[in-house]
């Protein structure tokens, strides 16, 4: 099978097996039985803009493209539920992050650091029946936000549906040592700090790849 067809069977079949792999990570067995809302975070300076995200949860291979993208390959699954805990059908799940270098592909990022051609710096999905969302990405690299500020490896999550507040957020890498000097993750109550912080253990189903759980609760407007 070539390239192109491996990639489209994962985003076909993605959602489809994201229960599967829920269920392979022990991070799933404790998800919480009341779901407090995911803390909100700033957007930043390089969201890519609404016209230019296609539905696509594969982020390591760019359309046209043999050669996949440089740094470690993750899998990122999770649930968009309610505060009750109550799966969210069809939520639309924007990411967006700096590839393995730490930089984006966006006009106004003046880190010099060297773009990746094979790699796709943003994707959306929808939630299946159960809530469950999937990407497969690399993680990001940190990046100078400031002269005296590097942020940590993180990635950008924007959800949204119909009946519900939208959300932006952030997720981080567990111990990474930038996490505890970032002056936007620590804006974060303590006691929230942990839901957008996540650890990534080895994924069974892809040799060489990670798998972390990140769960999303939004607030409904009724």
């Amino acid at each position: 099978m070539n390239t192109v067809s491996n990639r489209r069977s994962f985003i076909k079949v993605g959602v489809g097996t994201v229960g599967a792999l829920l269920l392979s990570s022990p991070i799933s067995k404790s998800f919480a039985a009341v779901c407090g809302l995911t803390p909100p975070q700033t957007e930043g300076p390089f969201y890519p803009g609404e016209m230019q995200f296609q539905k696509d949860n594969d982020l390591t291979i760019v359309s046209g493209q043999t050669l996949h993208a440089k740094g470690q390959v993750i899998y990122i699954v999770g649930k968009v539920v309610d505060p009750r805990c109550s799966p969210i059908q069809d939520a639309n799940v924007e990411i967006w992050q700096a590839c393995a270098s730490g930089k984006y592909n966006h006009t106004r990022d003046s880190n010099p650091a060297p773009l990746d051609p094979y790699f796709k710096y943003w994707g959306e999905t929808f939630t299946n029946e159960n809530g469950e969302y999937l990407f497969k990405t690399v993680i990001p690299g940190a990046y100078p936000a400031d002269t005296d500020w590097t942020r940590p490896p993180h990635i950008h999550f924007k959800i949204s549906r119909l009946g519900y507040q939208e959300l932006v957020t952030q997720m981080y890498f567990k111990g990474n040592p930038l996490n505890s000097k970032d002056l936007i993750l620590q804006q974060i109550p303590t006691a929230k700090r942990n839901s957008v912080i996540v650890d990534f253990k080895a994924a069974d189903h892809e040799p060489g790849s990670l798998l972390g759980h990140f769960d999303i609760t939004l607030k409904s407007v009724r």
